[in-house]
């Protein structure tokens, strides 16, 4: 499911950007430029690419923890049952690093944001070359 998100989003990444992609005559309008902003972003890409897979990897760890909770219950072995205690503390342990890399996803996703906007056009002027 990342994968497929990731794909979406920077489906143009090895070409930086996609200028002049989609450009078509617009109705009515001249025959302007009517570019849908599909341009991809190297460095939101690479953002939310690390991000996505820092929290993949996270979750998929948990996945396991939670089918050794369910096999160490489904046990009803005694010892099993005591391991189970620091499994489920291992997992919200997850759950709070999955919080951690999203928000700091937020934060670096929104300065980039702010950034563009102070540059206009949504590209930094070092990435206009």
């Amino acid at each position: 499911m990342v994968e497929a998100a990731m794909a979406y989003i920077c489906r143009n990444k090895n070409n930086r950007f996609n200028i002049g992609a989609k450009k078509t005559k617009g109705a009515g309008d001249g025959g302007e430029d009517d570019t849908d902003g599909e341009e991809c972003d190297v460095e939101v890409c690479d953002t939310l690419s690390n991000s996505f897979k820092k929290a993949q990897a996270v979750l998929d760890q948990n996945r396991e923890l939670i089918k050794k909770v369910n096999e160490n219950h489904q046990s009803k072995i005694a010892d099993n049952l005591v391991k189970n205690v620091g499994l489920i503390r291992e997992i919200n342990g997850n759950i709070s690093k999955v919080i951690d890399i999203y928000s700091a996803l937020s934060v670096n996703f929104s300065e980039i944001v702010r950034q563009r906007k102070r540059t206009g056009n949504g590209k930094m002027e070092n990435m206009r070359s």
